[in-house]
This record gives structure tokens, sequence and C-alpha cells, in this order.
């Protein structure tokens, strides 16, 4: 592997760390956008609960919004329970932005880094292929030492779609996954202002 990478020479090194990037970024992501961590179960019934046991002090306030996503979404709901519906669904909204904003953190550098991968490494195969065919000794004696020239060459392409296509799969991937806990949070909220408003049980 290190000779291969000897090989493709100095373009290989900006792929090199745009790879380390991404498996970073994958494993963080992976971590963070869990089900259990941010739509947990019972965190709805929960806080109506209490809500109508002990009202919204700050300090039910506070552990919710520190709970998980969900919650702090939720929390922003309660915290205007006595407010007008309107107010209520306002405040929830500006929470759910910060929390979609959250949620999508680093997806825009790992779409980044799965886009200009291929153009990395075509970039250090472009690179190669000067230098091979700008070389003094360069093609017309030795055939097979211009085809092994090309194909070292080439190294960078490949490197750089080896990274384009898991990193574009993760993006697809972690990109579906937030949309769908935003539209669960925004059922949760939805059900959270009818219930303290009365319209459901």
């Amino acid at each position: 592997m290190f000779a291969i990478i000897q090989a493709a020479g100095w373009p290989i090194w900006p792929l090199l760390f745009a790879s380390v990037i991404s498996v970073a970024l994958i494993i963080e992501r992976a971590s963070v956008l869990r089900q259990r961590k941010v739509l947990p179960t019972g965190v709805l019934q929960g806080a109506i609960a209490e809500y109508r046991q002990n009202g919204a002090d700050d300090a039910f306030i506070a552990k919710l919004e520190s709970h998980s996503p969900l919650g702090r979404v939720l929390a922003a709901g309660v915290r205007n329970a006595k407010s007008s519906r309107e107010v209520m669904k306002e405040s929830i909204e500006e929470a759910g932005r910060g929390v979609a904003h959250d949620l999508e953190r680093y997806l825009t550098t790992l779409g980044t880094i799965a886009t200009i991968a291929p153009l990395m490494g075509l970039f250090g195969t472009v690179v190669g292929m000067i230098e091979i065919f700008g070389a003094p000794t360069a093609s017309g004696n030795n055939p097979q030492a211009l085809a092994h020239g090309i194909s070292v060459a080439l190294y960078n392409t490949g490197f750089g779609l080896v990274i384009a296509i898991p990193s574009m799969i993760a993006y697809r991937h972690f990109r579906a996954q937030v949309d769908g806990f935003l539209v669960e949070m925004e059922e949760e909220a939805i059900k959270l202002v009818e219930m303290i408003h009365g319209d459901r049980k």
C-alpha cells in the first residue's frame, strides 16, 4: 500500500487527508444520528404527564431540553404552553430550526468530499500524465515503461473514486435520516400543541 502511495506521487496526499476526514465524519455522524439518541421513545408522553401534574416549571423544562433533540423541541413548546397556539407553534419552529442545524452538522463537508474526491483524483492523474510525457526519456523507446507510468498515474483517479463512493453513500444516508427525524419531530410537536390546548386527549 505504501508503495502505491509513493508511486502515485504528491497529488495523492490531499486525497489521503480527505479520506481521513471522511472516515472521521462518518463515524461521528453514525454515533450521533441514532434513533434512541435523537427520538427516544416516551418523551412526549412523559412531558405531557409531567406538565399536567406539576405545570411548566423551570427545572422540568431544563431537564426536558437537555434530554434529547426531540426534548429540546418539546421544551420550547412547554415553555410557551400558556401562550396562544400560534406563539407556541412559532417557538417550536424556532427550536426545530436549531435542532435541524445541529443534526445536519458536518453533512455539507461530507458531501463536498464526495463531490471533489474524483476531481482531486483526476487532477493527480493529469499531473502524472504530464510528468510522464514531459520527461526527456518519455515514450518513444519503451512502451512497457510508458504503460507502467500511465497505470501509476491512474492510481490517483482510482483512489479518488474509492473515497467518493462511500462518502456519497454515507452523505445520502445521513441526509435521509435527518429528514426522517425532522418529520417525526414535527409530528410529535403537533401532538404536544393539540394535547396542551385540549384538542386531543
